[in-house]
């Protein structure tokens, strides 16, 4: 099971940080992604993270300006997002996948409930 929270309301420039919990299986064997999907778009792949953190993957609306991170301690993935846009107004879904990480959403096996991203102008 996969939570997803820290969303809300930022100002254009502002920064926020999104956290994932996970429960029910081993975190730490699992690849880590966040996706957003925006009113009328399709998903897509913000950032994932490999099993120990050593390899890091952004799209590159997010290079530069989001940085995910993990802490497999505490069953947690979070994305810091910083000079926030308001075309990055979207719902923030974390992911996890037993095998790879990919952009293709429906790759992923697991979805958390997604939390709301608005970008004010």
């Amino acid at each position: 099971q996969l939570q997803a929270f820290g969303g809300g309301l930022v100002q254009a420039g502002g920064s926020l940080r999104l956290s994932c919990a996970a429960s029910g299986r081993t975190f730490s064997n699992y690849v880590m992604g966040w996706f957003r999907q925006a009113p009328g778009k399709e998903r897509e792949f913000v950032a994932g993270i490999g099993l120990s953190a050593s390899f890091t993957s952004y799209a590159d609306s997010a290079k530069g300006r989001f940085t995910i991170s993990r802490d497999n301690r505490k069953n947690l993935v979070y994305l810091e997002m910083n000079s926030l846009k308001p075309e990055d107004t979207a719902v923030y879904y974390c992911a996890a996948d037993r095998v790879s990480m990919s952009v293709n959403s429906k790759s992923w096996d697991y979805w958390g409930q997604g939390t709301q991203v608005t970008v004010s102008s």
